[in-house]
Order: C-alpha cells, then structure tokens, then sequence
C-alpha cells in the first residue's frame, strides 16, 4: 500500500461512516415507498424490449433495494433481445405463449407457468420469444441486486448480444 493511499484512508473512521450510513437509510426508509404501483410507471423501450421498472439499484425511494422487480412486454410474434447476465431470476407469465432459449436450450411457456433461469459460474445467455402471432406475451421477472456487491458484471459479464427488433438507438 502506497503511503499516499494510507494516508488517504487514515483520514477515516470507518465504523462511523458505516453508522452514518445506517442511519441514512434508516432516515429514507421513513418517507420510502411501500407500494409500487404498476399503472403509475412508464414503460421503457431498451436494448431488451419494453420493460416497467418496479425495484431497480437507480431508483432509489423504494424501501427495498435488494431485489430487481420488472414487467415486460413483448409485442406479437416478436422476442426479447439477448442477453448473457448470472442468472438466479423467476420470471412468471402473465399472459401469452411462447418460449425461452436459455443457453440455446428451448424451453415453452405459457401464461400461469413459472420459469427459474438458474445461477451460474460462467452465466447464462437469455433471449424470450413470444409465438403468438396476434396478442403480446407479458411476463414479471425477480432477482437478487447482486449489482451492489458484485458490480455490473455480477462476476460472470454482463453483455447485450442482440437487441430486441421495437428497439432503435
């Protein structure tokens, strides 16, 4: 360690900023939001196609923060982009058919299923297609907020590898 480093850190209490920092948080959890309310949240057109936002690490008057909670949509006969990220989400249908290539494995759906894309060391590559010709498949997907201790990359990469078709830079 660089004696520039040491002395850098020595300027800190440590302890105390970690009881500041719990008190901050005990502070915003008073005037947090208890109830997310589907039909005040826009929906987002990205990378992965429409998606609502419930808990996500950027917003931040939620009393949760430990989870990432999304809605998404997508549109008839049309997918979802493809993604490789750690895996350890559920996602329940909510309405529609279709399937999900998880590592290139097939796997179908149909509103009322659950689907569980397990953990892994290396990741998993995701891409959802909705089969219906004429009606959009919705789904909700959870999963641990590893973001804040792991960092974006989840220790296994976090990649866009294809975009969903709605989307448009």
């Amino acid at each position: 360690m660089s004696n520039e480093r040491a002395q850098v850190l020595s300027q800190h209490n440590f302890w105390g900023e970690l009881l500041a920092l719990r008190d901050e948080q005990r502070e915003n959890r008073k005037t947090a939001i208890q109830v997310v309310r589907g039909d005040e949240l826009p929906q987002e057109i990205n990378q992965q196609g429409l998606m609502k936002w419930y808990l996500h690490p950027g917003i931040k008057d939620t009393v949760l923060s430990t989870l990432l909670f999304f809605e998404q949509e997508i549109p008839p006969g049309s997918r979802s982009g493809r993604y490789k990220f750690q895996g350890e989400q559920v996602i329940y249908i909510l309405e529609g058919q279709g399937y999900t290539l998880l590592d290139g494995v097939k796997h179908n759906w149909v509103a009322g299923d659950v689907l569980n894309l397990p953990i892994r060391k290396k990741g998993v590559v995701v891409q959802h297609v909705n089969t219906d010709p004429d009606k959009p498949a919705k789904f909700i997907a959870c999963e641990p907020n590893f973001l804040e201790c792991t960092g974006v990359d989840r220790g296994s990469g976090f990649e866009q590898i294809e975009d969903a078709p709605e989307f448009r830079r």
